[in-house]
């Protein structure tokens, strides 16, 4: 079975099979926003149930900016110790666990950050629910530098605890895919205008990171293969990125699509043929393909077994991508390998409310209290209705918010 087989990455380090946790929101750090306990046995049921890779949800890089009031920070040490008892879920055992290091930019909720900031002064516009997001402020050059840095910084934090590699979220149009996207980046300097200008910050955050860790640590990418926005990053750019990133040594390239305003990244945008083939963004991979020898992961819509497995003997791709069927089937990865599982029926909860059901994000806030009860050892509930999901997370949220956010006390007194 290709599924089964060990991947080599160009760093020297080996994935002990093909399938991959790819990450998702968890949403449920508390107020000091380090991980806690039940984020932390969620992924002790996904390293038992055989997965090779589980790359985490959004860890933050600087706590001054979330893009989730339930974010896991790491910009120093202070939660050193739950952060080796997360990495500690694959200790002694040839699995993987990767943190995805992130900058929300422009996509930061109002709500919880005193000021957001990107590349330029560019506000997120999600149809009927704009007015959550803050315009940004364009950021300065020195602030640039230190956001790179700060990259660097976590990703050596999280070695130091003992994950085995970590992820750049450059897709779904966060800071790293805003700096790339000419829809979002206005800039006049060496940071905008040409691609070579916008791919800039992503190489610089690479080499940072690369330069904080060492040439044996595994770093990868999520990129996305389009935005589908109308002026926005285009396949074609993608593509050169790629190139770049892949003449740079990454060890693992994921590739993805979409951003709040289009969210691809759910199926969201599909055309018909997609729809039928499953995954999302299968015609993207055989380009990449002929273009770049690193190893890629594709992560969109793979649900049954012999589509995954023609995947890889077809050469198209090197990891499959799965992200929500692990919510409902956290031991999937043996279920595979013993031939008990074909396929990964998944159901899309629907409030009936076009705006919130195009949007993504009560498709996310589902799979987030379904990864919640995972850690709290319960089992899924497929059948849990929309509605009590979000009035869930409104409670949450609102409790949160009541606590009055902390780690915001010393964003006021830095800033930016």
């Amino acid at each position: 079975m290709n599924l089964a087989k060990e991947l080599l990455l160009p760093c020297g380090a080996r994935l002990a099979n093909r399938l991959a946790k790819s990450a998702m929101s968890e949403n449920m750090s508390p107020s000091h926003h380090g991980p806690t306990s039940t984020l932390i046995h969620a992924y002790e049921r996904w390293a038992q149930g055989g997965v090779g890779l589980s790359i985490t949800g959004n860890v933050m890089i600087d706590r001054r900016a979330m893009g989730e009031p339930g974010n896991v920070i790491v910009d120093d040490k202070r939660d050193h110790e739950m952060l080796q008892q997360w990495a500690s879920v694959v200790k002694h055992s040839p699995l993987h666990i990767w943190p995805q290091l992130n900058h929300p930019g422009r996509q930061a909720l109002a709500a919880i950050n005193k000021e957001v900031v990107a590349p330029s002064a560019v506000a997120t516009k999600v149809k009927g629910m704009s007015a959550l997001f803050k315009k940004p402020r364009a950021l300065t050059e020195p602030e640039i530098f230190d956001l790179i840095d700060r990259f660097g910084r976590t990703a050596r934090i999280l070695k130091q605890a003992g994950f085995t590699g970590v992820q750049i979220h450059g897709a779904h149009g966060y800071l790293v895919s805003q700096f790339l996207s000419p829809l979002v980046n206005h800039r006049k300097d060496q940071w905008g205008g040409s691609l070579e200008n916008r791919a800039r910050f992503v190489l610089e955050v690479y080499r940072n990171i690369r330069a904080q860790v060492g040439a044996d640590y595994p770093v990868g990418i999520k990129i996305n293969s389009a935005d589908f926005q109308r002026g926005g990053f285009t396949e074609e750019e993608s593509m050169e990125v790629v190139k770049l990133l892949g003449a740079e040594g990454m060890d693992l390239i994921e590739i993805s699509g979409g951003t709040y305003e289009r969210p691809a990244m759910i199926g969201a945008v599909k055309k018909k043929s997609t729809q039928e083939r499953e995954a999302y963004f299968l015609d993207y991979v055989k380009k990449v393909r002929r273009q770049v020898s690193n190893p890629l992961m594709l992560t969109g819509g793979f649900r049954t077994v012999a589509t995954m497995e023609r995947a890889l003997a077809d050469g198209e791709l090197d990891v499959v991508g799965l992200a929500r069927p692990f919510t409902l089937h956290p031991d999937l990865a043996n279920r595979i390998f013993e031939g008990s599982l074909q396929r990964l029926d998944i159901p899309t909860p629907k409030t009936g409310i076009k705006a919130l059901d195009t949007s993504g994000f009560v498709d996310t806030m589902w799979h987030e209290i379904h990864i919640r009860r995972l850690g709290e050892g319960k089992i899924p509930d497929p059948k849990l209705s929309a509605y009590s999901v979000i009035g869930h997370n409104l409670s949450a949220t609102m409790k949160k918010l009541l606590n009055g956010f902390p780690f915001m006390k010393g964003a006021k007194k830095r800033g930016y």
